[in-house]
């Protein structure tokens, strides 16, 4: 007996438990679901919430118009005041999402859940079917959730924060670190502005950096005097905006495709036409207030005029491919008379203060005023660089780093392109309000002795030439040089360069025109606002190049890059003067240029092949004498290139141009060789360019 009471206790207190347990939690109940038993409270929750929603949710007409068919997904939670909140929405439109806010927003209060007969939260999820669902015809499930934390929570609302954080795009480009793409073109709207008397600005060193020229050139206003009245996306995408421009809080970048479509004709050529069909991208943007970044990727295809193959055959590196693009790279065959040439240039911007930027990247820079620099040139093609900007009282001074190749056969080692390196400094002095003086160091070096990149080097103050002496006789070439620039008034400047590469004063004062005696010299002018025209740019100048300047006795340590020069096009032992005019009128634009020039070449019939001086690739120990030697000795030719193009401004964003051109070259060498004869080109283009470096074809 005592036995079955035991037995009878125990399953009554297992019943009790079971019972308890089952009916100790509670959802929450809306008030017309007070009198359902418990078993079917969920069900009841359930189906007020899909009829508040389905009579309450307003589907936007974006959705209607574009016959979007999915759903919303909702994460909520009743607490236990009874209120609803919404912890979490997925949707494809932001539309769907503000409007499942709004309706959650609208939900009574209701008896709160218990557990044990003590208030606590919920959470659960939905899923809103777009169009809406009518729960009475077809009945849906509020699914259950587990309790998340605070963090759990916050991470699963980190997508639509980051989105949320997107802000109006305001082309933060215009007050950062980023270079404006260096065009001479383009430079000459905001070149005057730069050359104001009393201005502290340094013009010398290129590209500038955005917000160097925003204190004398406002970028905003002139953009919006460009701007064009258009409502449609495809409208201002086209005529105004970058096709994708993105901005946050700390961030931003913009995404334009890259395009140098041309078709023309050449008057000297046995082919149809010429044609050059460049697609690529640009990408561009900012992390904070100090970081930003830059990278173009461009592929092309093309063929020019013919003197201009010619010359980039003349070019050829080691290996099967048969041209160098003049500035761009080398190419391959592509078809049978056309070139190949794939191009990528990027760099990274950092200013940790005020009064300093570093630079590392793949490009190219320019020293000078000038349209030519006979100190460093953007004339051969992109390389690795470091640059260092500091700038700080009426001074600036740019160190620059570079990684060049050697592309001739004869340096070739298990095919692999010879580098060499080269460092330079410039300090740029701003004197008085209107004068300017410029000083430069450069140094050039190999891996001789497995040197590498020699340290010694990398101090931006140090004297080069005391180092390229200390390190051995031959082991490096050291150059230097000179710039001035006058403010006559706010409308005219003069400018100058002087390149020195080896000097003997006792045989300058022995009158002989000794071999040694290795420099050059430029002389300009620039009228802004000529006659009181606004935005009219008229430019003379004048280089003059000793020959043997910037080459070497060491085979490799010249002054160039690529089988190109690092400085003047033309190389060395010419003279020429150069006559620009420039102007723009709001969208519209037009350039005219005109070259002069004597050169002089080198025979290489078999029967003279002495170095006259031009080619800074030729060992100068192969000269025919080592007096009386003058500018244009060896073939002299008179070179004459004019140049005349129009164009308008389709996207300034983007400095997306359609232009037409015609080019005019006389090329007239005393003797004909079989690399030098006569020449008389007329060369016709028209095209449509993104245009964000500059062409030179004036060789």
């Amino acid at each position: 007996m005592k036995r079955f009471i035991v037995l009878f206790l125990l399953l009554v207190h297992y019943n009790s438990y079971s019972q308890d347990v089952y009916w100790s939690e509670k959802p929450p109940v809306f008030p017309n679901c007070d009198n359902v038993v418990i078993d079917s409270l969920q069900k009841c929750f359930d189906r007020n919430v899909f009829e508040h929603i389905y009579k309450n949710f307003k589907v936007p007409q974006k959705i209607h118009d574009e016959k979007y068919k999915g759903e919303v997904a909702v994460l909520f939670e009743v607490d236990t005041l009874g209120q609803f909140k919404v912890i979490y929405i997925d949707a494809i439109y932001n539309e769907l999402k503000e409007e499942t806010k709004r309706v959650f927003a609208t939900f009574p209060n209701v008896k709160p859940a218990t557990y044990n007969t003590r208030k606590t939260y919920k959470q659960y999820s939905i899923s809103v079917k777009i169009p809406l669902v009518d729960p009475a015809i077809k009945p849906q499930e509020v699914r259950k959730e587990n309790k998340i934390t605070k963090l759990e929570q916050l991470a699963k609302t980190e997508f639509d924060n980051v989105n949320a954080d997107i802000k109006t795009f305001e082309n933060k480009a215009f007050n950062s670190q980023l270079n404006i793409p260096f065009t001479h073109s383009d430079y000459a709207r905001f070149d005057s502005r730069m050359n104001l008397v009393g201005t502290n600005s340094h013009t010398a060193s290129k590209p500038f950096m955005y917000d160097e020229v925003s204190a004398y050139y406002d970028f905003k206003a002139e953009k919006k005097k460009l701007t064009k009245e258009t409502d449609t996306w495809a409208g201002k995408k086209l005529w105004n905006e970058h096709l994708v421009q993105l901005q946050g809080k700390d961030y931003w970048f913009t995404v334009d495709p890259i395009l140098d479509l041309q078709v023309g004709k050449d008057t000297d050529a046995s082919f149809g036409t010429t044609y050059n069909n460049t697609r690529g991208i640009l990408v561009q943007g900012g992390l904070g207030k100090k970081f930003n970044f830059y990278t173009t990727v461009f592929e092309s295809q093309g063929r020019f005029a013919q003197y201009v193959n010619q010359y980039a055959e003349s070019l050829k590196a080691f290996g099967p491919d048969p041209a160098i693009i003049p500035g761009r790279g080398i190419a391959k065959r592509f078809k049978t008379d056309s070139y190949d040439y794939p191009v990528a240039e990027a760099y990274l911007s950092y200013s940790p203060a005020k009064f300093l930027n570093i630079q590392f990247g793949h490009g190219k820079n320019f020293i000078g005023d000038g349209y030519r620099s006979l100190l460093l040139s953007d004339v051969t093609s992109p390389h690795t660089f470091l640059k260092v900007n500091t700038k700080f009282w009426k001074i600036k001074y740019t160190n620059t780093w570079m990684w060049l190749k050697d592309v001739r056969p004869e340096v070739v080692a298990d095919k692999a392109f010879l580098t060499k390196y080269m460092a330079n400094h410039y300090l740029s002095w701003n004197v008085s309000k209107r004068l300017n003086i410029g000083l430069f160091e450069s140094v050039l070096w190999t891996n001789s002795n497995d040197r590498g990149f020699d340290i010694n080097y990398l101090n931006p103050i140090i004297f080069f030439r005391a180092i390229e002496f200390e390190t051995g006789q031959g082991a490096g070439n050291a150059l230097l040089g000179a710039s001035a620039k006058y403010k006559w008034n706010d409308n005219i400047n003069i400018y100058s360069q002087f390149i020195l590469d080896e000097f003997s004063l006792s045989d300058v004062k022995g009158g002989e025109k000794s071999w040694k005696n290795k420099f050059g010299y430029q002389l300009g002018l620039k009228y802004f606002n000529a006659f009181k025209v606004d935005n009219l740019l008229l430019q003379f100048e004048y280089n003059r190049i000793r020959p043997y300047t910037y080459s070497h006795n060491t085979v490799v340590l010249n002054y160039a890059h690529n089988n190109q020069p690092m400085a003047h096009l033309w190389g060395a032992n010419f003279s020429e003067a150069i006559l620009i005019g420039r102007y723009k009128y709001k969208r519209w634009f037009a350039d005219a240029k005109l070259i002069f020039g004597i050169r002089g070449f080198d025979f290489n019939d078999g029967t003279d092949n002495f170095s006259y001086g031009g080619d800074v690739y030729r060992d100068y120990n192969d000269r025919p004498f080592d007096t009386g030697v003058k500018v244009g000795q060896g073939i002299k030719t008179k070179t004459f290139n004019g140049n005349l193009q129009t164009g308008y401004l389709i996207n300034p964003a983007s400095n997306l141009k359609i232009f037409t051109d015609i080019s005019f070259r006389n090329f007239d060498p005393e003797a004909e060789t079989t690399a030098t004869f006569k020449n008389n080109t007329v060369w016709f283009n028209f095209g449509v360019r993104t245009d964000l470096f500059n062409w030179y074809f004036d060789f």
